[in-house]
């Protein structure tokens, strides 16, 4: 007697607990409308102090420029405003002495392989060619006083690009070069041009024993951008 009415309270309570399941399902899924519950408002809390962590209008100038990750750190987490006058120097000496590097693994003397002006004098100069008398006025101190500052510059009446050479070397006529840029923009390979690749874009091409320093052998596809938001395509 004792078993069965033990076995009945078991049964009650397991329907008990059934019944509340079901009923809670149905308090969650439905309203007296017959309708969904809406979901609950999320409100995003901007309180609390923020802090500048990193910058992209040039990617791969703070990772080449910077000696150290401290400087590299130091660097994202600066106001462009202050970039120039804080980084200018540092970015000069470490271009200077990646080329003594250099200089030294091909076993040169430091003293005659150093930062050559690079084709962005070409755009300065028009279409005069540069000369002895018209010479190239990007220098080391000229090229790392703009870069140091990490932002994309916008000019109204120019194409927006990070580097277009028009006809290329030797003249580059009709060149344009950073004035923004676009998805279709290789910004690694340009800067590394900016860097290394002296007056003609290739100086150190993988050449005649030379190293390879202008380019990144990533080539930018067209088939991985699309017209929309977020402009990458399917992984290959």
């Amino acid at each position: 007697m004792r078993l069965r009415n033990i076995n009945i309270l078991f049964s009650a309570l397991c329907l008990s607990i059934l019944m509340v399941g079901c009923s809670e399902d149905d308090d969650f899924m439905m309203t007296e409308t017959d309708g969904m519950n809406p979901p609950p408002v999320m409100e995003v809390d901007f309180s609390g102090t923020y802090s500048q962590v990193d910058h992209m209008g040039r990617p791969g100038i703070n990772t080449v420029l910077s000696s150290s990750s401290e400087i590299k750190n130091m660097h994202n987490r600066t106001i462009p405003s202050e970039m120039g006058a804080a980084f200018q120097a540092s970015f000069e000496a470490q271009l200077e002495g990646l080329h003594d590097a250099y200089a030294v693994a091909l076993g040169a003397d430091p003293a005659a392989i150093n930062f050559e002006p690079n084709i962005l004098g070409d755009i300065l100069n028009g279409p005069e060619p540069t000369s002895m008398d018209n010479p190239n006025p990007v220098s080391a101190t000229v090229l790392t006083t703009v870069l140091a500052a990490d932002v994309l510059e916008v000019a109204p009446d120019a194409p927006t690009t990070y580097f277009n050479p028009g006809s290329g070397a030797p003249t580059f006529e009709g060149a344009v070069g950073l004035t923004g840029r676009t998805l279709q923009d290789d910004v690694i390979d340009v800067s590394l041009i900016l860097l290394f690749g002296g007056e003609t874009g290739a100086r150190f091409n993988g050449e005649g024993g030379l190293p390879q320093l202008v380019t990144d052998g990533v080539a930018l596809t067209a088939d991985n951008i699309t017209s929309s938001f977020p402009y990458i395509g399917a992984p290959e």
